[in-house]
């Protein structure tokens, strides 16, 4: 039996983490946990005040996303968040070292024009620059995966679906022997 697993989805404000994470987590059949819903009301203010947050901004942001990811380690679980830093996601897996990364990526234009058509967020289209300019994408060792954006909702999730599947499957691969 494959244990299902944590999943971190992330990428830029307005590539449809908030979207594409509870489509994920009801196809993998695990609970979804929405990363802003971990953000201190200081963050939030910043963030709806058009000022980027810093690094010790995110630091207990992050840990408490990590936090809940290591109470679902051998459940399984979808979490959103930017984890746009590998600082970022080394702190994410020091807590929950099995986190799986899904990195929800496309086009500027396409991710300022979804951005724009939001309602009720509080993440300005004036701070889609500096995500862009703080992103680093995932790394050759990372546990993770890249899909793009293009498209509805549920072809990306079939994607990303596809992709976390294939991502297993290389991993539970036997290593041949030299």
């Amino acid at each position: 039996m494959n244990t299902p697993p944590v999943v971190v989805v992330m990428g830029v404000a307005g590539t449809g983490k908030t979207t594409i994470g509870p489509l994920l987590a009801a196809r993998l059949g695990v609970p979804y946990a929405e990363g802003d819903d971990f953000h201190p009301q200081a963050n939030i203010a910043k963030m709806s005040a058009g000022t980027p947050l810093t690094d010790e901004d995110r630091w207990p942001w992050l840990d408490a996303i990590g936090t809940w990811a290591h109470g679902r380690a051998g459940l399984g679980g979808v979490v959103s968040c930017s984890a746009l830093k590998r600082s970022y996601r080394d702190r994410l897996r020091a807590s929950a070292p099995g986190l799986v990364f899904l990195h929800l990526a496309g086009d500027r234009a396409l991710i300022e024009d979804r951005m724009s058509h939001r309602q009720g967020h509080f993440m300005p289209t004036a701070l889609l620059d500096s995500q862009f300019a703080t992103l680093q994408p995932l790394q050759a060792d990372e546990a993770g995966v890249t899909v793009d954006v293009a498209g509805g909702p549920e072809e990306i999730t079939a994607r990303a679906t596809a992709a976390l599947d294939a991502l297993g499957r290389s991993a539970q691969s036997p290593t041949p022997s030299q």
